[in-house]
C-alpha cells in the first residue's frame, strides 16, 4: 500500500507517542519487579531503577508464606467472580427487557435508569440502607451494591437493539419463548458486549477498596486491596516480615513484591478478553 510522506510522518509520530504512553505504564511495574528482586542493601538505599542490582527471591519466599495474603487473595477472587456473574445476570436481563419494542413501562424504567446515571446516591444514605439490609460485614456488600449500573445497561441495551429482529420473529414462529430467545439468540450474539462488561466490572471489583474499608470489620473478610492499603499506606506491622526476615528483605521490597503479586492475576486475565474489548466498546456505543 502506497502512502504519502505526510501520512508516513503522521503514523510515525503517532506510533512514537503511543509507544511512550505504553512505556510510561509498563515502567512502574518493571521498577517494582526490579526492587523486589534486588539485594536489600541497594533497595533500601533506593539505588534500583529498572534493573535489579543483585538477585534475591527472599521477598517472594516470604510472600508465599503469608497466610493473610492468601486468605485475602481468595476473598478477592471470590467477590470478583461472584460480583461479575451477578453483574452480567442483572445487566443482560434488564437490558434485554428494555430493548424489546413492546415491553410495558419501558420508557419510565429507562428514564429512572438514566437518573441514576446522572445522580449517584450519597454516602450516608447508602451506608444506612446497607446497614438496614444487614449486608454490613458480609461479602455480599462487596458484590450486590454495584451489580447493576446505568452505563452497563445502556451498553447492553444498544447491543440487543442492534440484533436482527428477523431472528427474533423466526424464533417466535418456531414457538420459542422470550426466555428462550434471550438465552439462545440474544446472549450468544452479544458475546463481545458481555465480555467487555465482564472485563470492566471484574477489574473494578479487583481494584476497589473503599466499600470494604467502610463495611468490612472482620480481618478474615478483608479483600486484597485492604491488605495492600494496610501495608503501603498505614505500614501495618502485622504485614511486615518478622525480625529474622527483615535482614533479607526490606519493607520497600515487600511492598513492591506484594503489589506485583496482587496485580498479576488481573493482568493474566486481560489478554483473554482483549479481542472482545475494542469490538464490544465500539459496537455498544455506536450501534442504534
Amino acid at each position: 500500500m502506497v502512502t504519502s510522506k505526510s501520512d508516513w510522518v503522521a503514523s510515525t509520530i503517532i506510533g512514537l507517542f503511543l509507544s511512550l504512553v505504553a512505556l510510561s505504564m509498563v515502567a512502574p511495574l518493571v521498577h517494582l519487579l526490579a526492587v523486589s528482586l534486588s539485594d536489600p542493601i541497594y533497595a533500601n538505599a533506593k539505588l534500583v531503577y529498572l534493573w535489579p542490582r543483585g538477585f534475591h527471591l527472599n521477598v517472594y519466599k516470604t510472600i508465599v508464606g503469608m497466610e493473610a495474603l492468601w486468605r485475602s487473595m481468595g476473598v478477592t477472587i471470590f467477590i470478583t467472580l461472584g460480583g461479575t456473574l451477578l453483574h452480567l445476570f442483572f445487566t443482560t436481563t434488564m437490558a434485554y427487557g428494555l430493548s424489546r419494542p413492546f415491553a410495558p413501562g419501558k420508557r419510565i424504567i429507562l428514564r429512572l435508569v438514566l437518573i441514576t446515571f446522572i445522580f449517584s446516591a450519597p454516602l450516608i444514605p447508602s451506608y444506612l440502607v446497607i446497614s438496614a439490609l444487614g449486608l454490613e460485614n458480609t461479602l455480599w456488600v462487596l458484590m450486590l451494591p454495584g451489580a447493576l449500573n446505568a452505563f452497563a445497561v445502556i451498553i447492553m441495551k444498544t447491543f440487543f437493539q442492534g440484533l436482527s429482529s428477523e431472528l427474533f420473529d423466526a424464533a417466535k414462529i418456531d414457538g420459542c419463548s422470550e426466555i428462550g430467545i434471550f438465552a439462545r439468540i440474544a446472549l450468544p450474539l452479544s458475546t463481545a458486549g458481555i465480555a467487555t462488561l465482564a472485563l470492566f466490572h471484574s477489574v473494578g471489583i479487583w481494584n476497589s477498596y473503599f466499600a470494604a474499608l467502610l463495611y468490612i470489620r472482620s480481618k478474615e473478610l478483608f479483600p486484597l486491596q485492604i491488605l495492600l492499603r494496610s501495608l503501603v499506606v498505614e505500614e501495618n506491622s502485622s504485614f511486615r516480615p518478622t525480625a529474622g526476615e527483615v535482614i533479607v528483605s526490606t519493607p520497600e521490597m515487600m511492598k513492591a513484591g506484594i503489589i506485583l503479586f496482587a496485580t498479576l492475576p488481573i493482568l493474566i486475565v486481560y489478554p483473554f478478553l482483549q479481542k472482545y474489548f475494542v469490538k464490544g466498546a465500539m459496537l455498544g456505543s455506536l450501534k442504534e
